[in-house]
């Protein structure tokens, strides 16, 4: 029963308004694991959290299994608890939200940021695993912090993206850290017992850049860390031919590297950092806070600036990701040159930093306008692209 209920359910989920493809789905067989794995541990008592849900799947699919356990079905009592989630992106909890909106769910689910008011009293919580360990670390350090004493994590992934260093990470937190048999190429790392947790929670960490002579800050969420990815670095050796702007954004900020950098070499400029990641906005505040920048820097979390007006800044600066999830595809950039050709003013400048193969000139030309190759190297191609006055935006 539980599971046509499953399929049932996943069948209508969508990813929206993150990407749409054919090649791209709302759940995967982690999803469907960590839940027949859970259906075995709950009880109409049971206080679920849900840590890493993409669009819903697992939130979704715990509360039909909360639902269908034998004591909700004999009682036939409304849940006692909500199902809390914590979901880093903001495009994750929106599409949550339209999820359980098109299936007719309004209430039953909580949406929370990562710490004690998600976590507090759980007995089962359930974990999409992250590729970084570090942010493996704080959900670890939170889950421990803050859970039932008896708690269980179900930390759940695809075998080929998993590590031996998952399990370390779980054993510096939990004194039960089991491997279980995989199923459809993907495996939960069931923990309990979790060990006494003392001291200040270990993110953000702060590292302090001597290249750039910044101090750095970043979450476990956040790409590449207290670290400059060579991306970045590329993009940044031109920061001296960028122009002078009222207002610039740095677009998927990450820890806010681009955004103080901008900032100190243009004293005069407003910058907005954002970021469609929790942890990653968090992150540059902390970044704009330490270097002494919080008046000049605002942050924002947000999906492809979609509260910020158009034709609303001078200048964007954008080093795109060229994945979602596990697959490569140019979906994620496209999406943000479009959002750029909207909140761009007519002559603003978008300063795009990509690597080479994916040849992104074109649809910069076609959503911005004229653009010019800045620089190049063996890996990235830098691009000033000027949004053409009068050109058509797109629709948000």
């Amino acid at each position: 029963m539980a599971d046509n209920n499953l399929e049932s359910l996943f069948s209508r989920l969508r990813r929206f308004p993150d990407v749409e493809a054919a090649n791209l789905q709302a759940w995967d067989a982690t999803d469907k694991l960590l839940l027949d794995t859970a259906a075995g541990l709950l009880s109409p008592g049971s206080t679920i959290a849900v840590v890493g849900d993409r669009y819903g799947a697992l939130t979704l699919g715990a509360l039909t299994l909360h639902t269908l356990t034998p004591g909700a079905m004999k009682s036939n009592a409304p849940l006692a608890a909500t199902v809390r989630v914590h979901q880093d992106l903001i495009t994750g909890e929106r599409a949550l939200r339209h999820n359980a909106a098109a299936l007719g769910i309004d209430e039953g689910f909580e949406q929370l940021p990562l710490g004690a008011a998600l976590l507090e009293g759980a007995s089962v919580v359930l974990l999409q695993l992250p590729r970084s360990l570090a942010e493996l670390d704080e959900i670890a350090d939170a889950v421990a912090r803050y859970a039932a004493s008896d708690v269980v994590l179900l930390a759940g992934g695809r075998v080929k993206h998993m590590s031996l260093g998952m399990n370390a990470v779980l054993e510096r937190y939990f004194d039960e850290v089991q491997p279980q048999l995989a199923r459809q190429k993907s495996r939960i790392l069931l923990a309990g017992q979790p060990k006494p947790v003392q001291g200040a929670r270990p993110f953000p960490v702060t590292d302090v850049n001597a290249e750039l002579g910044l101090t750095v800050c970043a979450r476990g969420a956040v790409f590449a860390g207290t670290g400059l990815d060579i991306g970045t670095r590329f993009l940044l050796g031109f920061l001296p031919q960028m122009p002078h702007a009222r207002h610039a954004i740095d677009l998927g900020c990450g820890t806010g590297i681009l955004a103080a950098m901008y900032a100190r070499s243009n004293p005069g400029a407003r910058v907005t950092a954002t970021d469609r990641s929790a942890a990653a906005v968090d992150s540059a505040l902390a970044t704009a806070r330490a270097n002494g920048l919080e008046a000049q820097i605002g942050v924002v979390q947000d999906d492809a600036m979609s509260s910020l007006p158009e034709g609303s800044a001078d200048l964007i600066l954008l080093n795109p990701p060229f994945h979602l999830e596990a697959a490569v595809h140019s979906g994620a950039g496209i999406k943000l040159f479009e959002a750029a050709g909207r909140v761009l003013a007519p002559g603003g400048e978008l300063w795009t930093v990509f690597n080479s193969h994916l040849h992104y000139r074109p649809a910069l030309e076609r959503l911005i306008g004229p653009t010019r190759e800045v620089g190049r190297n063996p890996k990235f191609t830098v691009t000033a692209s000027t949004r053409r006055p009068g050109a058509k935006t797109a629709r948000v």
